[in-house]
C-alpha cells in the first residue's frame, strides 16, 4: 500500500521560504514521477510541480516558476519542494502525489494515483 506523508508546512511571512518534504513508502519510489499540487477551499486542486523518476525532467506551473524548485532523493524515498519568495496567494494545502508513470511531465490530477494527506502553508502579508 502506497503511503505518502508530507511535512514542512507552516506560517511564513511574504518573501520568506519553506521546504516541504514528502516521504514515500510501499512502492518502488525510483520508478515513478512525483508531483506537488495545492488546493484552497472552494477551488480545484492545482498543479504546482512535477519531477521524473530520475530527476532529469521537471515541470512547473507558471505561477511558481523561478520561485519554487522540486527535487528528489531516491535513496531516501523522498521528494522535496523548496519554496522561495513566497506570496500570500501561495497559501494553500499542499499535496504530494505519485504519478502512474515515470514521465515527470504530467500536470493533471488524473495522471496521479496516490496522494498524501496534505500540509498547510500560510503566507502572511
Amino acid at each position: 500500500q502506497v503511503q505518502l506523508v508530507e511535512s514542512g508546512g507552516g506560517l511564513v511571512q511574504a518573501g520568506g521560504s519553506l521546504r516541504l518534504s514528502c516521504a514515500a513508502s510501499g512502492l518502488t519510489f525510483s520508478s515513478y514521477a512525483m508531483g506537488w499540487f495545492r488546493q484552497v477551499p472552494g477551488k480545484e486542486r492545482e498543479f504546482v510541480a512535477a519531477i521524473s523518476w530520475g530527476g532529469g525532467r521537471t515541470r512547473y506551473a507558471d505561477s511558481v516558476k523561478g520561485r519554487f524548485s522540486i527535487s528528489r532523493d531516491n535513496t531516501k524515498n523522498t521528494v522535496y519542494l523548496q519554496m522561495n519568495s513566497l506570496k500570500p496567494e501561495d497559501t494553500a494545502v499542499y499535496f504530494c502525489a505519485k504519478d502512474s508513470s515515470g514521465y515527470g511531465g504530467h500536470a493533471n490530477v488524473a495522471d496521479f494515483d496516490s496522494w498524501g494527506q496534505g500540509t498547510q502553508v500560510t503566507v502572511s502579508s
